[in-house]
Protein backbone atom coordinates (compact mmCIF):
# COMPACT_ATOMS: atom_id res chain seq x y z
CA UNK A 1 0.00 0.00 0.00
CA UNK A 2 2.81 2.27 -0.09
CA UNK A 3 1.59 3.40 -3.80
CA UNK A 4 -1.27 5.54 -1.62
CA UNK A 5 1.09 8.67 -0.69
CA UNK A 6 2.26 8.51 -4.45
CA UNK A 7 -1.20 8.48 -5.38
CA UNK A 8 -2.10 11.62 -3.17
CA UNK A 9 0.21 13.26 -5.35
CA UNK A 10 -0.32 12.63 -8.50
CA UNK A 11 -3.93 12.75 -8.59
CA UNK A 12 -4.79 16.56 -7.43
CA UNK A 13 -1.87 17.29 -10.19
CA UNK A 14 -3.70 15.31 -12.76
CA UNK A 15 -6.81 16.89 -11.73
CA UNK A 16 -4.99 20.33 -12.86
CA UNK A 17 -4.32 19.31 -15.58
CA UNK A 18 -8.14 18.33 -16.33
CA UNK A 19 -9.39 21.52 -15.15
CA UNK A 20 -7.17 23.13 -17.05
CA UNK A 21 -8.70 21.42 -20.06
CA UNK A 22 -12.01 21.92 -19.03
CA UNK A 23 -14.33 25.15 -19.77
CA UNK A 24 -17.22 24.43 -17.75
CA UNK A 25 -17.15 22.09 -15.03
CA UNK A 26 -13.59 23.16 -13.25
CA UNK A 27 -15.39 23.23 -9.89
CA UNK A 28 -16.84 19.26 -10.34
CA UNK A 29 -13.69 17.96 -11.69
CA UNK A 30 -11.44 19.88 -9.17
CA UNK A 31 -14.33 17.93 -6.09
CA UNK A 32 -14.34 15.29 -8.23
CA UNK A 33 -9.87 15.21 -7.54
CA UNK A 34 -10.40 16.06 -3.98
CA UNK A 35 -13.37 13.41 -3.24
CA UNK A 36 -10.34 10.58 -4.60
CA UNK A 37 -7.53 12.76 -2.27
CA UNK A 38 -10.19 11.88 0.41
CA UNK A 39 -10.72 8.09 0.07
CA UNK A 40 -6.96 8.20 -0.79
CA UNK A 41 -6.18 10.07 2.66
CA UNK A 42 -8.91 7.60 4.75
CA UNK A 43 -7.21 4.26 3.07
CA UNK A 44 -4.10 5.26 4.12
CA UNK A 45 -5.46 6.07 7.69
CA UNK A 46 -6.81 2.48 7.61
CA UNK A 47 -3.03 0.69 6.56
CA UNK A 48 -1.76 3.00 9.35
CA UNK A 49 -0.34 1.12 12.49
CA UNK A 50 -1.25 3.25 15.31
CA UNK A 51 0.62 1.07 17.88
CA UNK A 52 4.06 1.27 15.95
CA UNK A 53 6.19 4.82 16.13
CA UNK A 54 8.32 5.06 13.38
CA UNK A 55 8.24 5.70 9.39
CA UNK A 56 5.33 3.43 7.57
CA UNK A 57 4.16 2.89 4.29
CA UNK A 58 7.64 3.74 2.87
CA UNK A 59 8.33 4.42 -0.68
CA UNK A 60 11.84 4.61 -1.70
CA UNK A 61 13.25 5.14 -5.61
CA UNK A 62 16.48 6.09 -6.47
CA UNK A 63 16.24 9.61 -7.93
CA UNK A 64 19.58 11.69 -8.23
CA UNK A 65 22.39 9.22 -7.05
CA UNK A 66 25.59 11.45 -7.71
CA UNK A 67 24.24 13.24 -4.43
CA UNK A 68 22.53 10.83 -2.85
CA UNK A 69 19.13 12.31 -3.91
CA UNK A 70 15.78 9.40 -3.64
CA UNK A 71 12.88 9.90 -4.10
CA UNK A 72 11.91 8.77 0.08
CA UNK A 73 8.12 9.37 1.00
CA UNK A 74 6.75 7.84 4.05
CA UNK A 75 4.38 9.03 7.12
CA UNK A 76 4.37 8.90 10.85
CA UNK A 77 1.31 10.14 13.18
CA UNK A 78 2.24 13.49 12.68
CA UNK A 79 2.07 13.21 8.85
CA UNK A 80 -1.01 10.91 8.36
CA UNK A 81 -2.70 13.79 10.76
CA UNK A 82 -1.77 16.85 8.19
CA UNK A 83 -2.77 14.51 5.42
CA UNK A 84 -6.28 14.26 6.65
CA UNK A 85 -6.07 18.25 7.44
CA UNK A 86 -5.40 18.82 4.16
CA UNK A 87 -7.92 16.41 2.56
CA UNK A 88 -10.35 18.31 4.77
CA UNK A 89 -9.30 21.89 4.23
CA UNK A 90 -9.44 21.88 0.16
CA UNK A 91 -12.71 20.97 -0.38
CA UNK A 92 -14.00 23.14 2.30
CA UNK A 93 -12.13 26.20 0.38
CA UNK A 94 -13.25 25.09 -3.04
CA UNK A 95 -16.91 24.87 -2.16
CA UNK A 96 -16.80 28.53 -0.47
CA UNK A 97 -15.53 30.46 -3.12
CA UNK A 98 -17.64 32.17 -5.53
CA UNK A 99 -17.07 31.36 -8.91
CA UNK A 100 -16.23 34.21 -10.56
CA UNK A 101 -14.39 34.65 -14.12
CA UNK A 102 -11.43 32.50 -14.13
CA UNK A 103 -12.84 29.53 -12.34
CA UNK A 104 -10.60 27.35 -14.29
CA UNK A 105 -7.51 28.93 -13.23
CA UNK A 106 -8.34 29.09 -9.46
CA UNK A 107 -9.27 25.50 -9.52
CA UNK A 108 -5.81 24.08 -10.90
CA UNK A 109 -3.48 26.21 -8.48
CA UNK A 110 -5.21 25.21 -5.66
CA UNK A 111 -5.00 21.13 -7.08
CA UNK A 112 -1.00 22.07 -7.34
CA UNK A 113 -1.13 23.28 -3.72
CA UNK A 114 -2.99 20.44 -2.48
CA UNK A 115 -0.75 17.78 -4.16
CA UNK A 116 2.53 19.76 -3.41
CA UNK A 117 1.62 19.84 0.25
CA UNK A 118 0.61 16.28 0.32
CA UNK A 119 4.05 15.99 -0.95
CA UNK A 120 5.23 18.44 1.93
CA UNK A 121 4.14 16.21 4.60
CA UNK A 122 5.54 13.18 3.44
CA UNK A 123 9.02 13.52 2.11
CA UNK A 124 11.56 12.23 4.07
CA UNK A 125 14.91 14.18 2.99
CA UNK A 126 15.63 17.32 2.00
CA UNK A 127 15.58 17.43 -1.58
CA UNK A 128 12.60 16.15 -2.28
CA UNK A 129 10.87 17.95 1.25
CA UNK A 130 12.11 21.31 -0.51
CA UNK A 131 11.48 20.91 -3.87
CA UNK A 132 7.09 20.30 -2.50
CA UNK A 133 7.95 23.06 -0.05
CA UNK A 134 8.77 25.48 -2.94
CA UNK A 135 6.15 24.20 -5.10
CA UNK A 136 3.23 25.04 -2.85
CA UNK A 137 4.45 28.78 -2.86
CA UNK A 138 3.91 29.45 -6.31
CA UNK A 139 0.34 28.83 -6.24
CA UNK A 140 -0.29 30.77 -3.58
CA UNK A 141 1.85 33.74 -4.64
CA UNK A 142 -0.13 33.25 -7.86
CA UNK A 143 -3.73 33.24 -6.23
CA UNK A 144 -2.94 36.03 -4.11
CA UNK A 145 -1.24 38.46 -7.18
CA UNK A 146 -4.13 37.30 -9.28
CA UNK A 147 -7.11 36.83 -7.52
CA UNK A 148 -6.50 39.46 -4.38
CA UNK A 149 -8.34 41.95 -3.22
CA UNK A 150 -7.49 45.58 -3.94
CA UNK A 151 -3.92 45.43 -1.78
CA UNK A 152 -3.04 42.41 -3.82
CA UNK A 153 0.29 43.70 -5.42
CA UNK A 154 1.31 44.43 -2.35
CA UNK A 155 0.65 41.54 -0.40
CA UNK A 156 2.07 39.02 -3.12
CA UNK A 157 5.21 40.74 -2.77
CA UNK A 158 5.38 40.75 0.95
CA UNK A 159 4.54 37.14 0.86
CA UNK A 160 6.80 35.96 -2.05
CA UNK A 161 9.84 38.25 -0.68
CA UNK A 162 9.45 36.62 2.98
CA UNK A 163 9.03 33.30 1.82
CA UNK A 164 11.79 33.43 -0.42
CA UNK A 165 14.21 34.65 1.50
CA UNK A 166 13.17 32.10 4.18
CA UNK A 167 13.70 29.03 1.38
CA UNK A 168 17.21 30.42 0.59
CA UNK A 169 18.19 30.48 4.14
CA UNK A 170 16.76 26.44 4.84
CA UNK A 171 18.60 25.74 1.02
CA UNK A 172 22.34 26.92 1.91
CA UNK A 173 21.63 25.69 5.26
CA UNK A 174 21.17 22.15 4.32
CA UNK A 175 23.88 22.38 1.47
CA UNK A 176 26.51 23.14 4.64
CA UNK A 177 24.68 20.43 6.24
CA UNK A 178 25.27 17.98 3.15
CA UNK A 179 28.42 19.05 2.58
CA UNK A 180 29.66 18.10 6.14
CA UNK A 181 27.99 14.63 6.21
CA UNK A 182 26.96 13.79 3.21
CA UNK A 183 23.12 12.82 3.36
CA UNK A 184 19.92 14.93 2.79
CA UNK A 185 18.23 11.90 4.46
CA UNK A 186 16.23 13.31 7.76
CA UNK A 187 16.38 10.25 10.00
CA UNK A 188 19.69 9.76 8.89
CA UNK A 189 20.85 13.25 9.88
CA UNK A 190 18.65 12.68 12.95
CA UNK A 191 20.84 9.65 14.23
CA UNK A 192 24.17 11.78 13.67
CA UNK A 193 22.31 14.47 15.64
CA UNK A 194 21.78 11.74 18.75
CA UNK A 195 26.06 11.12 19.15
CA UNK A 196 26.56 15.19 19.40
CA UNK A 197 26.81 18.34 16.95
CA UNK A 198 26.42 17.97 13.71
CA UNK A 199 28.24 20.54 12.54
CA UNK A 200 30.96 22.37 14.51
CA UNK A 201 31.83 25.95 15.62
CA UNK A 202 30.13 28.66 13.92
CA UNK A 203 29.17 26.76 10.68
CA UNK A 204 26.39 25.14 13.12
CA UNK A 205 24.98 28.47 14.21
CA UNK A 206 24.63 29.61 10.89
CA UNK A 207 23.28 26.73 9.50
CA UNK A 208 20.76 26.75 12.55
CA UNK A 209 20.03 30.45 12.15
CA UNK A 210 19.00 29.55 8.56
CA UNK A 211 16.81 26.68 8.71
CA UNK A 212 15.13 28.73 12.09
CA UNK A 213 14.71 31.91 9.76
CA UNK A 214 13.04 29.76 7.03
CA UNK A 215 10.55 28.04 9.24
CA UNK A 216 10.14 30.99 11.43
CA UNK A 217 8.77 32.90 8.32
CA UNK A 218 6.38 30.35 7.50
CA UNK A 219 4.80 29.21 10.64
CA UNK A 220 4.97 32.89 11.18
CA UNK A 221 6.30 33.54 14.60
CA UNK A 222 7.06 36.81 15.83
CA UNK A 223 8.43 39.28 14.88
CA UNK A 224 9.16 36.78 11.09
CA UNK A 225 5.02 37.54 10.98
CA UNK A 226 4.76 40.95 9.11
CA UNK A 227 3.63 39.02 5.66
CA UNK A 228 0.68 36.99 7.35
CA UNK A 229 -1.62 40.03 7.68
CA UNK A 230 -1.94 41.72 4.33
CA UNK A 231 -1.53 38.54 2.94
CA UNK A 232 -4.57 36.59 4.83
CA UNK A 233 -6.24 40.12 4.19
CA UNK A 234 -6.30 40.17 0.46
CA UNK A 235 -6.67 36.51 -0.69
CA UNK A 236 -9.56 35.48 -2.08
CA UNK A 237 -11.19 34.01 1.01
CA UNK A 238 -11.15 29.98 -0.17
CA UNK A 239 -7.10 30.84 -0.72
CA UNK A 240 -7.38 32.53 3.24
CA UNK A 241 -8.69 29.57 4.24
CA UNK A 242 -5.77 27.06 2.59
CA UNK A 243 -3.10 29.72 3.53
CA UNK A 244 -4.67 29.29 7.86
CA UNK A 245 -5.68 25.67 7.33
CA UNK A 246 -3.11 23.79 6.19
CA UNK A 247 0.04 26.10 4.49
CA UNK A 248 0.75 27.57 7.64
CA UNK A 249 1.09 24.10 9.22
CA UNK A 250 4.49 23.50 7.17
CA UNK A 251 6.31 25.73 9.50
CA UNK A 252 5.15 23.79 12.34
CA UNK A 253 6.01 20.55 10.63
CA UNK A 254 9.24 21.67 9.63
CA UNK A 255 10.06 22.55 13.32
CA UNK A 256 9.14 18.87 14.18
CA UNK A 257 10.87 17.46 11.36
CA UNK A 258 13.59 19.22 11.03
CA UNK A 259 15.14 21.57 14.12
CA UNK A 260 14.03 19.84 16.64
CA UNK A 261 15.67 16.51 15.88
CA UNK A 262 18.87 18.09 13.92
CA UNK A 263 19.92 20.64 16.18
CA UNK A 264 18.50 19.72 19.79
CA UNK A 265 21.64 21.55 21.70
CA UNK A 266 21.14 24.68 19.67
CA UNK A 267 17.77 24.72 21.20
CA UNK A 268 18.36 24.50 24.60
CA UNK A 269 20.96 26.74 24.73
CA UNK A 270 18.29 29.38 23.29
CA UNK A 271 15.47 28.41 25.14
CA UNK A 272 14.60 31.70 27.05
CA UNK A 273 14.99 33.52 24.18
CA UNK A 274 12.75 31.20 21.45
CA UNK A 275 10.06 30.72 24.59
CA UNK A 276 9.95 34.67 24.52
CA UNK A 277 9.39 34.97 20.97
CA UNK A 278 6.31 32.37 21.42
CA UNK A 279 5.30 33.85 24.52
CA UNK A 280 5.00 37.76 22.20
CA UNK A 281 3.34 35.38 19.24
CA UNK A 282 0.92 34.65 21.81
CA UNK A 283 0.18 37.81 24.01
CA UNK A 284 1.06 40.52 21.05
CA UNK A 285 -0.96 39.40 18.27
CA UNK A 286 -4.66 39.28 19.85
CA UNK A 287 -3.26 42.71 21.07
CA UNK A 288 -3.49 43.27 17.89
CA UNK A 289 -6.21 41.91 16.23
CA UNK A 290 -8.49 44.09 19.17
CA UNK A 291 -6.74 47.26 17.11
CA UNK A 292 -8.42 45.62 14.38
CA UNK A 293 -11.07 47.42 12.02
CA UNK A 294 -11.23 44.76 9.26
CA UNK A 295 -12.62 40.89 9.90
CA UNK A 296 -10.25 39.01 8.09
CA UNK A 297 -7.23 41.26 9.74
CA UNK A 298 -8.38 40.10 12.86
CA UNK A 299 -8.67 36.67 12.53
CA UNK A 300 -5.15 36.79 10.77
CA UNK A 301 -3.82 38.06 13.84
CA UNK A 302 -5.72 35.35 15.85
CA UNK A 303 -3.98 32.85 13.75
CA UNK A 304 -0.50 34.14 14.84
CA UNK A 305 -1.73 33.78 18.39
CA UNK A 306 -3.17 30.07 17.97
CA UNK A 307 0.27 28.89 16.10
CA UNK A 308 2.29 30.66 18.82
CA UNK A 309 0.20 28.10 21.33
CA UNK A 310 1.94 24.89 19.10
CA UNK A 311 5.51 26.86 19.35
CA UNK A 312 5.32 27.28 23.37
CA UNK A 313 4.85 23.78 23.84
CA UNK A 314 7.70 22.68 21.74
CA UNK A 315 10.14 25.14 22.69
CA UNK A 316 8.96 24.09 26.33
CA UNK A 317 9.61 20.74 25.40
CA UNK A 318 13.32 21.34 24.44
CA UNK A 319 14.40 23.97 25.50
CA UNK A 320 14.63 23.63 28.86
CA UNK A 321 16.75 21.27 31.23
CA UNK A 322 14.30 19.24 33.64
CA UNK A 323 11.92 17.10 31.34
CA UNK A 324 9.91 15.10 33.09
CA UNK A 325 7.99 12.29 30.25
CA UNK A 326 4.42 12.48 31.46
CA UNK A 327 4.31 16.41 30.59
CA UNK A 328 6.30 16.37 27.76
CA UNK A 329 3.64 13.82 26.26
CA UNK A 330 0.95 16.09 27.54
CA UNK A 331 2.81 19.26 25.67
CA UNK A 332 3.57 17.16 22.61
CA UNK A 333 -0.03 15.93 22.25
CA UNK A 334 -1.43 19.16 22.71
CA UNK A 335 0.83 20.82 19.91
CA UNK A 336 0.19 18.13 16.95
CA UNK A 337 -4.20 18.47 18.31
CA UNK A 338 -3.51 22.45 17.77
CA UNK A 339 -2.11 21.82 14.88
CA UNK A 340 -5.40 19.85 13.31
CA UNK A 341 -7.82 21.95 15.40
CA UNK A 342 -6.83 25.23 14.50
CA UNK A 343 -6.83 24.74 10.72
CA UNK A 344 -10.07 23.62 11.00
CA UNK A 345 -11.57 26.81 13.22
CA UNK A 346 -9.18 29.30 11.57
CA UNK A 347 -10.52 28.13 8.09
CA UNK A 348 -14.07 28.52 9.41
CA UNK A 349 -13.52 31.85 10.65
CA UNK A 350 -12.43 33.35 7.35
CA UNK A 351 -15.23 31.22 5.42
CA UNK A 352 -17.87 32.71 7.56
CA UNK A 353 -16.29 36.56 7.18
CA UNK A 354 -16.20 35.95 3.50
CA UNK A 355 -20.42 34.89 3.54
CA UNK A 356 -20.30 38.19 5.57
CA UNK A 357 -18.41 40.04 2.84
CA UNK A 358 -20.41 38.28 0.25
CA UNK A 359 -23.54 39.65 1.56
CA UNK A 360 -22.39 43.46 2.59
CA UNK A 361 -19.49 43.83 -0.02
CA UNK A 362 -17.77 45.34 3.24
CA UNK A 363 -15.67 43.21 5.88
CA UNK A 364 -15.50 46.11 8.53
CA UNK A 365 -16.82 45.08 12.18
CA UNK A 366 -18.31 48.67 12.25
CA UNK A 367 -20.29 47.66 8.39
CA UNK A 368 -22.69 45.25 10.42
CA UNK A 369 -24.62 45.04 13.36
CA UNK A 370 -28.24 43.51 14.48
CA UNK A 371 -27.16 40.53 12.50
CA UNK A 372 -29.09 38.31 14.96
CA UNK A 373 -32.28 39.71 14.10
CA UNK A 374 -31.98 38.84 10.60
CA UNK A 375 -29.48 36.25 10.34
CA UNK A 376 -29.53 33.88 13.60
CA UNK A 377 -28.47 30.70 11.83
CA UNK A 378 -25.36 32.35 10.50
CA UNK A 379 -25.03 34.05 13.69
CA UNK A 380 -25.20 31.18 15.49
CA UNK A 381 -22.75 28.88 13.59
CA UNK A 382 -20.12 31.60 13.83
CA UNK A 383 -20.74 31.85 17.26
CA UNK A 384 -19.50 27.86 17.51
CA UNK A 385 -16.44 28.67 15.80
CA UNK A 386 -15.63 31.95 17.79
CA UNK A 387 -15.68 29.79 21.00
CA UNK A 388 -14.04 26.63 19.18
CA UNK A 389 -10.69 29.42 18.57
CA UNK A 390 -11.83 30.72 21.79
CA UNK A 391 -11.33 27.52 23.79
CA UNK A 392 -14.34 26.56 25.20
CA UNK A 393 -14.58 23.18 26.81
CA UNK A 394 -16.43 20.41 24.75
CA UNK A 395 -15.49 21.64 21.22
CA UNK A 396 -12.29 21.08 19.11
CA UNK A 397 -10.31 24.25 20.39
CA UNK A 398 -10.08 23.20 24.31
CA UNK A 399 -8.19 20.36 23.89
CA UNK A 400 -5.41 21.35 22.37
CA UNK A 401 -4.66 24.37 24.37
CA UNK A 402 -5.32 23.09 27.58
CA UNK A 403 -3.19 19.76 26.94
CA UNK A 404 -0.11 22.59 26.19
CA UNK A 405 -0.41 24.36 29.34
CA UNK A 406 -0.71 21.68 30.99
CA UNK A 407 2.67 20.30 29.82
CA UNK A 408 4.35 23.73 29.62
CA UNK A 409 3.36 24.11 33.17
CA UNK A 410 5.68 22.12 34.55
CA UNK A 411 8.27 22.21 31.66
CA UNK A 412 8.90 26.28 31.47
CA UNK A 413 5.93 27.45 34.61
CA UNK A 414 6.92 31.53 33.95
CA UNK A 415 7.25 31.79 30.64
CA UNK A 416 3.76 29.94 30.16
CA UNK A 417 2.03 32.03 33.07
CA UNK A 418 2.43 34.83 30.81
CA UNK A 419 1.00 33.04 27.51
CA UNK A 420 -2.12 32.57 29.29
CA UNK A 421 -2.75 36.22 28.99
CA UNK A 422 -3.29 35.40 25.80
CA UNK A 423 -6.31 33.49 26.36
CA UNK A 424 -7.30 36.62 28.09
CA UNK A 425 -7.06 39.07 25.03
CA UNK A 426 -8.71 36.50 22.62
CA UNK A 427 -11.58 36.60 24.51
CA UNK A 428 -12.04 40.08 24.75
CA UNK A 429 -11.65 40.55 20.90
CA UNK A 430 -13.80 37.86 20.73
CA UNK A 431 -16.43 39.52 22.73
CA UNK A 432 -16.35 43.05 20.89
CA UNK A 433 -16.22 41.37 17.80
CA UNK A 434 -19.97 39.13 18.69
CA UNK A 435 -20.72 42.57 20.16
CA UNK A 436 -20.38 44.71 17.66
CA UNK A 437 -21.45 42.19 14.59
CA UNK A 438 -24.85 40.37 16.65
CA UNK A 439 -26.16 42.65 19.42
CA UNK A 440 -24.90 45.92 18.47
CA UNK A 441 -28.14 48.37 16.54
CA UNK A 442 -29.28 47.40 13.55
CA UNK A 443 -27.72 48.44 10.30
CA UNK A 444 -29.92 49.68 7.62
CA UNK A 445 -27.92 48.13 4.31
CA UNK A 446 -30.47 48.90 2.23
CA UNK A 447 -30.00 45.27 0.12
CA UNK A 448 -31.04 41.91 0.93
CA UNK A 449 -29.19 40.01 4.04
CA UNK A 450 -30.06 36.37 3.21
CA UNK A 451 -29.48 33.81 6.55
CA UNK A 452 -27.80 31.05 5.32
CA UNK A 453 -28.79 28.99 2.38
CA UNK A 454 -29.37 25.66 1.68
CA UNK A 455 -25.88 25.31 0.23
CA UNK A 456 -23.88 26.93 2.52
CA UNK A 457 -25.58 24.93 5.41
CA UNK A 458 -24.05 21.86 3.85
CA UNK A 459 -20.38 23.48 4.13
CA UNK A 460 -20.81 24.79 7.72
CA UNK A 461 -22.35 22.06 9.63
CA UNK A 462 -20.17 18.88 8.92
CA UNK A 463 -17.37 21.41 10.22
CA UNK A 464 -18.68 22.56 12.71
CA UNK A 465 -20.25 19.11 13.91
CA UNK A 466 -16.29 18.08 13.54
CA UNK A 467 -15.73 20.44 16.06
CA UNK A 468 -17.57 19.18 18.60
CA UNK A 469 -16.88 15.48 17.77
CA UNK A 470 -13.22 16.54 18.84
CA UNK A 471 -14.23 18.13 21.77
CA UNK A 472 -16.31 15.27 22.92
CA UNK A 473 -14.36 12.09 21.64
CA UNK A 474 -10.85 13.32 20.98
CA UNK A 475 -9.59 9.64 21.17
CA UNK A 476 -10.28 8.67 17.63
CA UNK A 477 -7.40 11.30 16.62
CA UNK A 478 -5.01 10.78 19.46
CA UNK A 479 -5.02 7.26 18.19
CA UNK A 480 -3.41 8.56 15.07
CA UNK A 481 -0.05 10.31 16.91
CA UNK A 482 0.13 8.72 20.22
CA UNK A 483 3.06 6.11 19.57
CA UNK A 484 4.38 8.88 17.77
CA UNK A 485 4.51 11.16 20.60
CA UNK A 486 5.76 8.77 22.85
CA UNK A 487 8.75 8.05 20.62
CA UNK A 488 9.30 12.06 20.32
CA UNK A 489 9.10 12.40 24.10
CA UNK A 490 11.80 9.75 24.84
CA UNK A 491 14.38 11.12 22.25
CA UNK A 492 14.00 14.69 23.66
CA UNK A 493 14.16 13.46 26.93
Amino acid sequence: MAWLITSLIIVPIFGALLVAATRNYARGVALASNLITAIGAFLLWQSFDSTSPGLQLVERHSWIPAIGAEYLVGIDGLSLLLVILTSLVFPFALLAQSRPAGDRGFCALMLIMQAALYGTFTAQNFILWFLFYEMSLIPAFLLIKIRGGEKRDRAATKFFLYTFLGSVAMLLSFLGIYFAKGTFDFAGLADLAKTGDLLTGNVKWLAFAGIFLGLAVKVPLFPFHTWLPDAYESAPTGVSMVLTGALSKMGVYGFVRLLLPLFPNEITMLGPWLLTLAVCSIVIAPLAAWAQSDLKRMVAYLSINHLGYCMLGLFAVTATAARPLVEMEAALSGVFMQIFNHGITAAALFYFVGLLEQRRGLRGIGDFGGLMQRTPLLCGWMTVAMFSSLGLPGLNGFIGEFLIFKGSFALAASFTAVAVLGLLFTAVVFMRAMQSLFSGPLVETGIAFPDLRSNEKWVVIPVTLLMFAIGIVPQFLFNIFNSTVVQMARLFA
